[in-house]
């Protein structure tokens, strides 16, 4: 895959603005994660043809992005505005949200995506604490490592940002999958309690 996407330069366009520095995605080195083997072999700077990884944009409510996460969940009628105004918000607490999509260049749809949720705490020093949710990939693309990826990339993001602690939720046909990945539940701490609004 060609690295220009990497290696653009000059300024950009307000709608293609990035959620958080793509810089930081560059430094994550998937041989660091030994746990898990790709094959065939997959890269920040390559993750499949055709496939290029970045931080979400302005521009990704045009692309897909809200129908992806449909495949997933209850997403509602957002605007897009909302979507601007949700964006917005979001950058401006850096270092906090890092909501990372794959795009298929050939046809500008974004077909996968995860978001790293940065906690800062008070305990352990003051450390951070992060959390990995929405982790989504397009049906047509399944079946090519790309949600495995799209969790490592982020777990190895996690780790360079200082984080000591790196949890998700996932339904129970899932738990295999996670453990695969390095994930294990925690003893003694299996009850998860929620309270949510009706129709959310």
């Amino acid at each position: 895959m060609s690295e220009q996407p990497l290696r653009c330069s000059g300024a950009i366009r307000p709608e293609e603005e990035n959620l958080y520095d793509r810089r930081i995605l560059e430094e994550v080195k998937l041989e660091e994660w030994a746990k898990v083997v790709f094959d065939p072999t997959l890269s920040v700077d390559d993750p499949g043809e055709g496939l290029f990884i970045r931080p979400l944009r302005r521009s990704d409510y045009n692309k897909g992005f809200l129908q992806l996460l449909g495949q997933l969940t209850s997403v509602g009628d957002v605007t897009e505005d909302q979507f601007r105004e949700t964006f917005k918000k979001m950058k401006s607490s850096p270092d906090t949200y890092f909501v990372t999509v794959i795009e298929d260049v050939n046809t500008g749809d974004v077909i996968g995506t995860t978001t790293l949720f940065i906690e800062q705490k008070f305990i352990r020093g003051c450390a951070r604490r992060a959390r990995i949710e929405d982790v989504v990939v397009n049906d047509k693309y399944r079946g090519k490592q790309l949600g495995k990826f799209l969790v490592i990339v982020l777990v190895l993001l996690a780790k360079s940002l200082g984080c000591y602690k790196i949890s998700l939720d996932c339904r129970d046909t899932m738990i295999p999958f996670y453990e695969s990945l390095g994930f294990s539940k925690e003893p003694q701490n299996g009850n998860f309690l929620k309270s949510q609004k009706k129709n959310a």
